[in-house]
């Protein structure tokens, strides 16, 4: 579906605000900048500001989606034969060995999480976020195995997946915010999923194997 041109001027305008609140939190910190500041710095009002991003933690987590539904896209479209957890690392894998910035192996990630750990509010923001991971993946696990709502299988097998996933967050973050060369994180974070691996047990790793059609 093509984008019309309102829409264009939207995400654009939305887009913009988020470059420019962004630029000012990394430059004098989350809670000393006030939406009225960046509603002036892009030249808008603080109501359309509000409009676009309801909380002051949205202007500066704008991309969170991508990782809210993150591992549940990642299962929906594991391979035939592939099970939950395979496609997860598989997928985790891909990220660290490109060097991917979606997983914080980019040059800046530093700043960016010295200012959500500077910040209160956003880290309980970003605790709220990795609930959500949780909850969007037991949901698709129970929905891809046909599980009932009393069956616990779900949420236990969630737990696991998204230990791996926060883990190697995790440890990027800190090892960024040490100052550390993105391509000597990613060989490092290779190794600690092989490890990470070998931690699973068999209940785990060869949970909601995809079926052949």
């Amino acid at each position: 579906m093509t984008e019309g041109l309102r829409e264009r001027k939207k995400r654009e305008t939305r887009q913009r605000i988020s470059d420019i609140a962004t630029s000012l939190f990394m430059e004098h910190g989350f809670v000393t900048v006030t939406i009225a500041e960046v509603a002036d710095a892009a030249d808008v009002s603080v109501n359309t500001v509000y409009n676009y991003f309801p909380a002051k933690e949205d202007l500066f987590l704008d991309r969170s989606k991508g990782v809210v539904d993150r591992l549940a896209r990642w299962v929906r479209g594991r391979d035939i034969g592939e099970s939950a957890a395979a496609a997860v690392l598989r997928e985790l894998r891909d990220e660290v060995e490109a060097v991917s910035p979606r997983v914080g192996l980019m040059s800046g990630y530093d700043r960016f999480m010295k200012v959500i750990h500077e910040a209160p509010p956003l880290r309980s923001r970003l605790w709220s976020i990795q609930q959500e991971v949780q909850d969007n993946l037991e949901a698709t696990l129970r929905e891809e195995t046909g599980a009932t709502a009393d069956d616990p299988m779900p949420t236990l097998i969630a737990g696991q997946i998204n230990w791996l996933h926060q883990t190697v967050m995790a440890v990027i973050g800190r090892e960024m915010i040490a100052g550390r060369d993105p391509e000597e994180v990613s060989r490092e974070v290779l190794v600690l999923l092989d490890e990470m691996e070998g931690l699973l047990s068999e209940k785990v790793a060869n949970y909601a194997v995809r079926p052949a059609v």
